[in-house]
């Protein structure tokens, strides 16, 4: 057992080294830089089967037949199953669990997909059986003779083509494709506004679907204990408790008897946080064959499979007064959902997007009308930001076009519509009420930064090397995910550490870290002594995992508040040790000491001795804490980031030539984390802005199926990134931080974009939408070319 005890200087300079704000390396960086990391696949257990999913190839048809008897006779077969052998199951459907409205008040309609389709598929890559074998090889051998009778029906893929009269239905009891139409906002005062406009700004923007593409392909490993009638699954995700109970749902058991391990996970930005119907096939299998059957995905089915993200066709509009003042702000248009509905796939579509509407200015109204719209394509999900970067792309958007019609400097109107730091608490148009943030600092500081007042001269320069070259600032603000409480557990371990329980789930964050320096801050337990541990469900009871910027903050307070517990107890256990009256006993730094003496004693020695003595009655017995926290308000992270462009007009080749962001994330906990999360954000827009989207043909067949299709940032695409930060404390939990793993996104969409435009300006484009490849810059530069020359 080491020894965590110190004197009370070793203390103090521990915490200053480990304390909130300090650039900590993260804990687990020695062990994935080394390859040493546990991923899903790397699980293994004695005598498992190996399974693999049989697909449909058609975009729509119904469903006449099924063969499996070849198959069944193949080699190493143990199992062929289709729908029809899992719907004797009685297994749950998968749905949305979000309370979403329509206009009318009535619910959005669920599609309750079941784990396998009975009567017809409705996208490519549908699931209609699976096989179990020996090997992966016999598997999917056997698959491939799988014969399939599938009745082609026409396909629809365009939301909005979709919702037309004679449109293709994916199902009977949702008319015309439209499974949400979603509605937000005071209608008459909104038009109102518009009709007194002294400017009207408008403009079609179509938000690009985008592939999650995480480096670590779904895998699961499934097994069935018949002793105790417990499925377990070894499973990537962003959270073991919420996921155990969704897949307890899917499953119809009680969510005891469902657990689950993920391990390290690379890469989820969303998609790894739902009910898969591959994980019902496995367990089904592993109950019936009474052998654990593994099952790990490949790209091309991936690209088929996983949740997709984004995926909408927006009008805006923004009213303005005469002195450029914002007046309104609207939006009508139509959201992808993809043949089916499940996990939160409506929310960043409609409820999201109007949320994150208003961003940093003082617009005092909104509306917002989207249609989530049904489609023979991929279902969609949550994607980094899921919402909040869509919301403030089309403000930003719309706030550079207003400028240039108006004629008022672009940098002028947004200064002139921010929301003032004396203005706090602000009720926004948007339902929520912002708490805090410095814009307009965090605004100037972005600009000193970018040195943007030298970008005339960088213009200049350009011109002469025949390039063309463009600037753009642009703001954000996010609302983090909505209130909710989270799991702080500390146990006091014989070995002399301390195992801190949270439900949310490390897949990238380096949540060990950060939660450590937290603990050790409030306590004084040693920053090495602290092991964390969200990956088991038997262990995390409860907890709403990572997602939608929430972690730092819902976990955190669950530490404060499970920490201040455990000093409670503790001056109770203290007090009897030194024979002190519990009033006298105080906490600092790691030590409980007699008020007014040098008498005291370290937390991790005071934690040995109640646990390892027998303590009379009132007394603890031990400072161990299983604390539910109370529920986290949504934080709001902003910021102000510029991107700088270098196009060659001869080609449409565009380089970031500077990109600078200054965030308010509140107070930070580790700077070097917080960094890297915003890099990461800022590198996924670069995809989405550059080169990223998922295609489709007329028949529903997807065209960007691999990575030779499908294109994707390289390191040689990502600038060099100029942060700054610029806090502004959240005051709605104990430490003041707010989310910060979304918002490179949010930031970088309408920089990038703006400053594309802004390039193109000399040729009269004034707007071009995702992904801005070569070829459409090339050609927007021509067809600018023959306007002017007409």
């Amino acid at each position: 057992m080491q020894d965590y005890t110190r004197s009370p200087v070793d203390n103090a300079i521990a915490m200053q080294k480990y304390g909130v704000g300090q650039p900590v390396r993260r804990k687990e960086d020695d062990t994935l830089v080394r390859g040493k990391g546990k991923y899903t696949d790397d699980f293994n257990l004695p005598g498992q089967l190996h399974a693999w999913i049989v697909r449909s190839s058609h975009a729509h048809g119904l469903i006449r037949g099924i063969n499996t008897t070849a198959a069944k006779l193949m080699p190493g077969v143990r199992g062929i199953w289709t729908g029809a052998d899992l719907a004797a199951a009685n297994y749950g459907p998968f749905t949305c669990g979000l309370p979403l409205k329509n206009r009318d008040g009535s619910p959005l309609l669920q599609t309750n997909r079941t784990a396998l389709m009975t009567d017809k598929v409705r996208y490519v890559g549908d699931p209609v059986a699976f096989v179990v074998a020996e090997t992966v090889a016999q598997a999917r051998d056997a698959a491939e003779a799988v014969e399939l009778d599938i009745e082609p029906l026409p396909a629809v893929t365009d939301c909005e083509a979709a919702t037309l009269p004679g449109a293709p239905l994916l199902w009977d009891h949702i008319p015309n494709n439209v499974a949400l139409d979603y509605h937000y906002g005071d209608t008459a005062k909104v038009e109102a506004a518009f009709a007194a406009a002294a400017h009207v700004t408008k403009l079609d923007i179509a938000n690009t679907r985008v592939a999650v593409v995480s480096m670590e392909p779904r895998c699961a490993l499934a097994s069935f204990d018949k002793t105790t009638e417990r499925y377990v699954i070894q499973v990537p995700t962003q959270g073991v408790a919420g996921n155990r109970n969704t897949l307890a749902k899917n499953l119809n058991v009680a969510p005891e008897k469902v657990r689950i391990l993920t391990a390290n996970v690379g890469g989820s930005f969303g998609m790894k946080n739902i009910s898969y119907p591959e994980y019902i096939c496995l367990l089904h299998a592993a109950k019936e064959l009474g052998k654990p059957v593994k099952w790990l995905d490949e790209r091309s089915g991936s690209f088929l499979s996983d949740s997709q993200g984004r995926a909408q066709d927006i009008h805006a509009e923004l009213a303005l007064d005469a002195d450029g003042k914002f007046l309104a702000v609207r939006l009508k248009g139509y959201g992808n959902l993809g043949a089916y509905i499940s996990g939160v796939s409506p929310g960043p579509l409609s409820l999201n997007t109007g949320k994150n509407l208003a961003s940093v200015y003082k617009t005092p109204l909104l509306a917002v009308d989207i249609k989530c719209v049904l489609t023979n394509t991929t279902l969609m999900g949550a994607y980094r930001g899921a919402g909040r970067p869509e919301a403030n792309y089309f403000m930003e958007r719309l706030i550079d076009r207003a400028a240039d019609e108006m004629g008022i400097d672009r940098l002028a109107l947004r200064k002139r519509n921010f929301i003032k730091s004396s203005q706090m608490p602000f009720d926004a148009a948007s339902g929520v009420t912002y708490d805090s943030g410095d814009f307009q600092g965090v605004f100037s500081k972005a600009l000193e930064i970018s040195d943007h007042a030298g970008f005339a001269k960088r213009k200049k320069e350009s011109r002469k090397n025949g390039k063309l070259r463009g600037i753009a600032v642009g703001s954000y603000l996010e609302v983090t995910a909505p209130p909710s409480g989270e799991l702080g557990k500390v146990v006091f371990e014989a070995d002399g550490t301390v195992t801190l329980t949270t439900g949310t789930l490390d897949y990238g964050q380096g949540h060990a870290t950060p939660f450590a320096q937290v603990l050790s801050a409030q306590l004084g337990v040693p920053f090495d002594a602290i092991k964390l541990q969200q990956n088991d469900s038997d262990l995390v009871r409860m907890g709403n995992g990572t997602g939608g910027s929430r972690s730092i903050t819902a976990s955190g307070q669950a530490i404060v508040e499970a920490s201040d517990l455990i000093i409670a107890k503790g001056k109770v256990a203290a007090a009897h040790l030194m024979e002190a009256s519990e009033g006298d006993i105080e906490f600092k730094a790691g030590r409980f000491t007699i008020a007014g003496t040098d008498r005291s004693i370290d937390i991790m020695e005071l934690s040995r001795r109640v646990r390892d003595g027998k303590m009379p009655d009132g007394v603890p017995s031990s400072l161990d804490v299983d604390h539910t926290g109370s529920d986290v308000q949504s934080t709001f992270p902003n910021g102000c980031h510029v991107a700088e462009v270098e196009i060659d007009p001869d080609t449409g080749v565009i380089r970031i030539v500077g990109y600078t962001g200054v965030n308010d994330f509140g107070t930070i906990v580790n700077p070097m984390i917080v960094a890297g999360q915003l890099h990461g954000g800022v590198a996924q827009g670069i995809g989405q802005a550059l080169m990223e989207e998922v295609s489709y043909d007329e028949s529903g067949q997807p065209i960007t199926g691999s990575f030779m299709d499908y294109a994707m940032p390289r390191a040689g695409d990502i600038p060099l990134m100029k942060v700054g930060d610029h806090p502004s404390p959240a005051k709605s939990n104990p430490l003041g931080t707010k989310g910060c793993g979304e918002a490179g996104c949010a930031g970088s969409l309408s920089t990038i974009v703006n400053a594309v435009v802004d390039a193109l300006s000399d040729y009269g484009v004034d707007h071009i939408d995702m992904p801005l490849t070569s070829e459409r810059i090339w050609r927007a530069i021509q067809d600018g070319k023959k306007a002017t020359a007409a």
